[in-house]
């Protein structure tokens, strides 16, 4: 059984460590292992926890998976969102970034100022693209060569949207 719940201060540590782990496999994340800090996620969670949505899936008392939908910080773009979701390594295909992505939409639904839900994804994560699609999100743009892996090799990212109203 997997349960979601809003993140709260104290998950700050188990997401920074699930993203790190998460970022040693190429191409899944831009960020690198050491880019990430417990400050930054605890930030995060206090500064969405009244305007937007900061959630945690749990799997058997573990963490599982994060997710959130952020406001774009100019009042001419407020009512687009940019969705982030990592499903924790150990986690992947048992239905945790299903989970995430109904609680999100609900949310959003039931929010009056999204109207666009943006996100960035590599083309290399098919797993992603396929969730996504599955939920009515859209390609809107590629950018090439926009990520360099350690190797050198790059990778591009897809933008892809869901549109409200």
């Amino acid at each position: 059984m997997i349960d979601i719940r809003n993140a709260l201060p104290d998950d700050a540590e188990a997401l920074c460590l699930a993203e790190q782990e998460t970022s040693k496999t190429a191409g899944l994340l831009v960020s690198l292992p050491h880019e990430f800090s417990e400050a930054d996620f605890r930030a995060k969670i206090a500064a969405l926890a009244s305007a937007a949505i900061y959630l945690v899936a749990e799997k058997d008392g573990q963490t599982a998976g994060h997710a959130l939908l952020e406001p774009m910080p100019l009042r001419s773009m407020s009512h687009v969102f940019s969705l982030t979701i990592v499903v924790h390594p150990g986690h992947a295909g048992c239905g945790v970034g299903t989970r995430l992505m109904r609680a999100l939409l609900d949310w959003a639904e039931h929010h009056p100022g999204v109207e666009k839900i943006e996100l960035r994804v590599r083309e290399s994560n098919a797993v992603a693209r396929h969730l996504y699609r599955r939920f009515d999100f859209i390609e809107e743009g590629r950018f090439e060569k926009r990520i360099k892996l350690p190797d050198g090799r790059y990778l591009a990212d897809i933008s892809m949207a869901r549109f409200f109203n």
